[in-house]
């Protein structure tokens, strides 16, 4: 939304000064050129501040998602132990 203000904004400056001096308009132009590389570079900057967060967001969960497995592969393994010494007391008997 900011970056669409502000291009509408630098639009309206420009069709604003076209009855003003060649100098005026250039510096208009550049100061439009400026403004819109400044808000590719902090747009570029948040779309890698988002991916980065994600990543680490998602790594973090795949990571908890491991450790919950391992945990039940060894509640499983505790189990069947716990039937296999059953079996052998019953058979022991």
């Amino acid at each position: 939304m900011t970056k669409l203000a502000l291009i509408a904004a630098a639009g309206l400056a420009v069709a604003g000064l076209s009855a003003c001096s060649q100098k005026a308009q250039d510096e208009t132009s550049e100061a439009a050129n400026t403004t819109a590389a400044d808000m590719d570079a902090t747009t570029s900057a948040a779309v890698n501040d988002v991916d980065a967060a994600t990543d680490n967001a998602l790594g973090a969960a795949a990571n908890s998602m491991d450790a919950a497995g391992n945990r039940l592969d060894n509640a499983a393994g505790d189990v069947g132990n716990g039937f296999d010494a059953a079996g052998n007391d019953i058979d022991a008997d």
